[in-house]
């Protein structure tokens, strides 16, 4: 048989404590303490949108409506002050590896 418990029931902590909980374990990672936190490291590799964009022989303007983004945009990647994320850069990617085929595929597209 089970015990039972004299006095008060042991509380569940709420969503409260546990952002508070969370937010001083951060504040002491920060501090360099050892908290026993799984920290991921995640460093995308450069994207050379220039690199890509020159291979399918395409000015910035043309490149922009192939990636489905702004100039502005392909301007801030190929001066490195933005970098493409997701499917931009892995687009880019495969620009770089087979521009043939991505030609192939995008052929109405890029004919516009």
């Amino acid at each position: 048989m089970a015990k039972k418990m004299k006095g008060r029931k042991k509380k569940k902590p709420s969503v409260a404590d546990d952002i508070l909980a969370s937010w001083e374990e951060a504040l002491r990672w920060a501090r360099g303490e050892e908290t026993g936190a799984i920290v991921h490291r995640v460093i995308p590799s450069d994207t050379d949108a220039r690199l890509a964009r020159h291979r399918l022989g395409l000015s910035q303007r043309e490149f922009a409506a192939v990636i489905g983004t702004g100039v502005g945009t392909v301007r801030k990647w190929e001066l490195g002050t933005r970098r493409p994320s997701g499917a931009a850069r892995t687009l880019i990617e495969v620009i770089k590896s087979e521009p043939k085929a991505v030609r192939r595929a995008l052929k109405n597209q890029m004919a516009s």
